[in-house]
């Protein structure tokens, strides 16, 4: 019998992605908040695998029986977290900051199995932006209004213009799941996957 499995993320990104391997899945809202972790003081690996993990396990309690998995993503810039902007105005904020700087994406993932066992990793890639003007930076805010995505681009649409340099060895994992590692679980379980 093929084993269920359940994406504890509304996110149209990652619903995308998990698509991308073949599996069917069902999706759920973790209903997870975020607040009291993103503010723990705690590094942004740490910040981003407890977050991937809260949402795992938080589907897992209602989905009994099936294989949950739960993302997330934060910006690692000197070790300062910046999640997802919100507004147009923090795209922009965001933007400046990263400008012709260093950051590191941090992917976490989280599968629960149905009898509770986890996997979980923290993927890191390295990201560097040209230097941006302001004009530059309106204009692609405008255009894109990443407000939902953490440091304020999207790397598979015109914000892979805003770089110079990405250094990291699963391109997935910059879009929200690191799809190698994830295929292995999931063959790991018993799914078919190519």
């Amino acid at each position: 019998m093929t084993p269920r499995l359940v994406l504890a993320s509304t996110s149209r990104y990652r619903k995308a992605l998990l698509g991308r391997l073949g599996v069917p899945f069902a999706q759920a809202s973790p209903g997870v908040d975020e607040g009291p972790l993103m503010g723990s003081g705690r590094s942004p690996e740490a910040i981003a695998g407890a977050l991937a993990e809260a949402k795992a396990r938080a589907v897992a309690a209602r989905e009994p029986g099936a294989y949950v998995l739960g993302g997330d993503q934060v910006v690692d810039l000197d070790g300062e977290v910046l999640g997802q902007p919100g507004t147009l105005a923090g795209c922009e904020a965001q933007l400046e900051r990263l400008s012709g700087r260093t950051h590191v994406l941090r992917t976490a993932m989280a599968l629960v199995a149905p009898d509770g066992r986890l996997e979980r990793q923290v993927h890191a890639t390295r990201l560097t932006l040209r230097s941006l003007g302001a004009e530059e930076i309106a204009r692609y805010v405008a255009s894109e209004r990443p407000v939902d995505c953490c440091g304020a681009y999207r790397i598979e649409g015109p914000g892979i213009a805003l770089f110079a340099r990405i250094e990291g060895d699963d391109p997935s994992a910059i879009e929200g799941l690191s799809l190698i590692a994830l295929a292995g679980w999931l063959r790991d379980a018993g799914f078919k996957v190519p």
